[in-house]
């Protein structure tokens, strides 16, 4: 009984060191938001194999045990073995929620309102803006609107304010270890730091009508200096438009003035 004893608590002291312990891993996060899920969800699975080894283990010995067991008799009662399990599992369900506390209470996976107002000098701010089926990015900082692809620099704190224009969406991109619903006259912002340059896709989570499976689009982390080309190409594009524009109108108003002047 003593043997048993011990090693129950060897395999319970292991699960929780397990969760209490950030486990070595692979490097090359595409984010730091996708760290932090990714730790944990490791560290939860890291918790979970010790205790579902023990109790199989326990369930295959007693089946195998009592396999010819024909006049089965009822369980004595075991006050300790229920006080037992009652703690440890009491134990691992507060070592379960501390580990996910810590990571779901952090900014860069669940965004508050003030953390929302509190912005850094050097954060990028981008509209995210759903509507069917395509997704537009707007900088509000920088003056840029309409952008098809989502541009972000790397190592720097981007703050994605998400709505919708028409409908319930859902901006995702698994692989940054972002989701957020897009809501028509509301703002939900998510937080978030690319650490890994590179192109990542985009996609709706929320079913939208029959355009659904095709409303993607993409994130591409660049370095700082590649970021700011691209913000000036997109200025340059935009007044490139504008001034077009007013020569199109320039052009119609002299055609109308020529028709009037005719007429007479």
């Amino acid at each position: 009984m003593d043997s048993k004893r011990i090693a129950f608590v060897s395999v319970l002291g292991a699960a929780l060191l397990s969760v209490a312990v950030d486990p070595v891993l692979a490097q090359g996060y595409s984010s730091t938001t996708e760290r932090l899920i990714r730790t944990l969800n490791t560290q939860l699975l890291y918790a979970a194999i010790p205790i579902t080894v023990l109790v199989e283990g326990i369930l295959i010995y007693t089946v195998w045990k009592f396999r010819n067991n024909e006049n089965p008799l009822p369980t004595k009662e075991n006050r300790r073995l229920e006080i037992t399990w009652t703690v440890a599992t009491a134990i691992v369900l507060l070592f379960v929620g501390y580990a996910s506390y810590g990571v779901m209470a952090n900014e860069y996976v669940t965004t508050t309102p003030d953390d929302a107002k509190q912005i850094e000098g050097n954060a990028v701010e981008v509209e995210v803006v759903a509507q069917k089926y395509i997704w537009s990015y707007n900088y509000p900082q920088e003056n840029v609107t309409g952008a098809s692809t989502l541009v972000i620099p790397k190592d720097r704190p981007v703050y994605l304010n998400i709505t919708s224009k028409d409908w319930l969406h859902a901006f995702h991109a698994p692989q940054l270890g972002l989701k957020q619903d897009a809501i028509p006259d509301q703002h939900n912002v998510i937080k978030t730091k690319p650490t890994e340059e590179g192109t990542y896709q985009v996609y709706c989570a929320e079913y939208c009508g029959v355009g659904h499976s095709n409303m993607l689009s993409k994130v591409e982390v660049v370095s700082q200096s590649e970021y700011q080309q691209w913000l000036q190409e997109q200025k340059q594009g935009q007044q490139g438009s504008g001034n077009n524009s007013s020569s199109g109108g320039n052009n119609s108003s002299s055609g109308n003035s020529t028709t009037t002047t005719a007429s007479a």
